[in-house]
């Protein structure tokens, strides 16, 4: 049986053409990889509807698991796995916002995760945050309730390195405020 009758013969689904212009909850793709043109399609649905994607593909490798996650995707499935619930499953946390990754497959993505960190980012700097290691102590002590000042002394900085270093930051990530800032680094788990 193919997905989208399957689908549709589910409660709660409406399967709706691709062609159709109505907004549209979550998209389902199937192909044997992620080639070029499958990529070029994930972008062209994330620049025009914005939808969280289920894909279902025959073969995958580490760096298509990066790919899809810069693409919108909230659910892959290999093939052979890809059981009519677990569409349904997928198609449904996709939905409410969730993600949906075999355990193999996310141990790939969060090693892959892990080589960017090290590889990329930690040699200039960098953290996944987009906050460099001096403005996550100068936040961290922040959040500790500690003014201009006292950062400057705890860290041997000058207090206007630290009201720089506070600028930057608020700037950088249109921020609006010190408290603002603050709870950016701690929703982002660097604090």
């Amino acid at each position: 049986m193919a997905i989208s009758t399957y689908l549709d013969s589910r409660p709660g689904i409406e399967v709706v053409p691709s062609e159709q212009l109505t907004p549209i909850d979550v998209v389902v793709i199937a192909a044997e990889r992620l080639t070029v043109e499958t990529s070029s399609t994930l972008r062209k649905v994330k620049a025009t509807m914005d939808s969280p994607v289920v894909l279902i593909l025959s073969e995958t490798s580490r760096d298509d698991l990066v790919t899809a996650v810069e693409c919108n995707v909230a659910a892959v499935l290999p093939r052979e796995a890809a059981t009519g619930d677990r569409i349904e499953h997928a198609v449904f946390t996709a939905a409410d916002g969730g993600g949906f990754l075999s355990t193999s497959m996310l141990g790939e993505l969060l090693k892959q995760f892990e080589r960017v960190q090290r590889e990329v980012l930690s040699p200039h700097g960098l953290h996944v945050s987009g906050l460099t290691p001096r403005e996550i102590d100068v936040l961290r002590l922040m959040s500790h309730g500690l003014d201009t000042t006292e950062i400057a002394d705890e860290l041997c900085f000058s207090e206007r390195a630290v009201k720089r270093v506070v600028s930057g930051v608020t700037g950088r990530l249109k921020l609006r405020n010190r408290p603002h800032a603050v709870a950016y680094a701690l929703r982002m788990g660097v604090i």
